[in-house]
């Protein structure tokens, strides 16, 4: 079941997308400002997500230059009401994957968003994660290091995961604890930092660096 994210501040308008896209099976989030969308697509958990440029806060546009250059690739159609020729070219030039204008037949919009869910699905068909010298194959979920290879337990393979999908990105013990252990954890669990030790010790000290007070970090 693939995950939405609606940002719209238009409320009559995010009830209905949300209400139309729950009733042919996905599961939404409707989010009101920029800044508030920037966040959620920041931490991930997201298969797609519909952007109204005019929000409160940071505006679409600034919301899609900032989540691209963070790397997070999920697809992004706009919707919106600015129906210029220049701003559907900075739309699309800044990282939106297609473009509707508002006012909108809501069986076109679900036509492109099941079209673009399927290309993400193609485009993420990788079973090598990479970073520098250090791989991950995804299939034998084994790790590759200048030494060699490198098997992991099943917690150590999520984790890595984890961060060459998030490469740059600061991740929060509590944000890891959430994608690898799931939502039964304890908050103040020392379960990460023994993971991230073990994993090091595996991998190398050199690609994971500790960000004091924050989290960690893959690259340093």
């Amino acid at each position: 079941m693939s995950k939405i994210l609606i940002v719209e501040d238009e409320e009559r308008i995010a009830a209905f997308i949300e209400k139309g896209l729950r009733a042919n099976g996905f599961t939404t989030t409707v989010v009101a400002d920029g800044d508030t969308a920037l966040h959620h697509l920041v931490d991930g958990g997201y298969d797609l997500a519909v952007l109204d440029l005019g929000l409160p806060g940071r505006d679409g546009f600034a919301v899609l230059r900032e989540v691209r250059a963070k790397r997070v690739t999920l697809p992004v159609v706009i919707l919106t009401a600015r129906d210029t020729v220049h701003d559907t070219v900075a739309g699309l030039e800044g990282g939106a994957d297609d473009y509707m204008t508002k006012p909108f037949r809501f069986e076109e919009l679900l036509a492109r968003i099941r079209l673009r869910l399927r290309s993400a699905e193609r485009a993420e068909e990788i079973t090598v994660l990479r970073d520098g010298e250090l791989s991950l194959d995804l299939r034998t979920r084994r790790a590759q290091v200048p030494t060699g290879t490198v098997d992991l337990t099943a917690r150590e393979f999520s984790l890595l995961e984890l961060f060459l999908r998030h490469p740059g990105q600061v991740l929060s013990r509590e944000q890891i604890l959430s994608h690898v252990w799931g939502y039964d954890f304890d908050p103040g669990s020392n379960v990460v930092d023994v993971y991230v030790r073990a994993l090091r010790r595996k991998i190398g000290n050199g690609h994971i660096g500790t960000v004091r007070g924050m989290g960690y970090r893959l690259g340093g």
